[in-house]
């Protein structure tokens, strides 16, 4: 299938074979897994094994390619897993779907129903049932990728919920997004700033773009790409394998 356009969005297909839904508020998040392989994720959380990856930024940023592409091409090495946010829809887990980057069985699509932020920062039960139910019906997972609903700038995931969040910029939104700030900019593990094959056409200066975000981000890392010219994401790619085999090294499984 043609990758996703990274000017127009998600473009429309047949429906796919479906991801399961979660509908907030919650009350049947775990109903997928038994209660005994709920508790069995109870008793490995104390040195868990998956390494839980938020992946945040504004609608349009290319979120969902980038959960993609990662899925592509780190799914023949890990055992991976995705959960999406949207407050209404399953959007983004059918096209995960339709692009046959993950089993059905893998893929959880949770329906905020409020502000996407909300569900990933200060009310975040949804979301961690559906992360748990994940691991313990597919334990043992090597790498779990939560995508959040499309946010502004201020967007960042509790540390409850994830080890290490990537938050995107869209290049072609203009020299000043990343001189803005933002909790999503500044906090973020990894700032990728995409659509960079866009930024001319936009009018934006990337040598500014990467000034401003270095001295937004101090020592934190900017990786500057484009998935439409780069569909496999290798740099992220190997940022993320890096932190699975970190955690693997750390429990004695490397």
């Amino acid at each position: 299938m043609p990758p996703k356009s990274t000017t127009t969005g998600k473009p429309a297909r047949s429906k796919p074979s479906a991801a399961t839904t979660v509908v907030t508020p919650i009350t049947a998040a775990r109903s997928a897994v038994s209660s005994s392989a709920l508790a069995a994720a109870s008793a490995v959380t104390p040195n868990r094994i998956c390494v839980r990856v938020g992946i945040g930024g504004p609608v349009g940023a290319g979120k969902t390619t980038l959960v993609a592409a990662v899925c592509r091409v780190l799914r023949a090495e890990y055992a991976l897993a995705v959960v999406t946010n949207e407050p209404q829809t399953r959007e983004d887990a059918d096209y995960l779907l339709g692009e046959g980057v993950l089993e059905p069985e893998r893929v959880v699509a949770v329906q905020t129903g409020c502000s996407p932020q909300t569900a990933i920062r200060e009310d975040i039960a949804a979301n961690l049932d559906a992360v748990e139910a994940l691991e313990a019906a597919l334990h043992p997972l090597d790498l779990l990728l939560l995508e959040a609903g499309g946010g502004d700038l201020t967007a960042t995931f509790s540390s409850g919920l994830i080890d290490r969040q990537i938050f995107l910029l869209d290049a072609a939104a203009g020299t000043r997004s990343a001189r803005k700030g933002g909790p999503g900019v500044t906090r973020a593990d990894l700032l990728v700033v995409n659509k960079t094959d866009l930024a001319a056409s936009a009018g934006t200066d990337l040598e500014v773009l990467r000034r401003d975000a270095g001295e937004r981000r101090e020592s934190r890392p900017t990786l500057f790409t484009s998935l439409a010219e780069h569909p496999d994401a290798p740099a992220v790619a190997d940022w993320i394998r890096g932190l699975i085999e970190e955690r693997r090294t750390a429990l004695g499984r490397g």
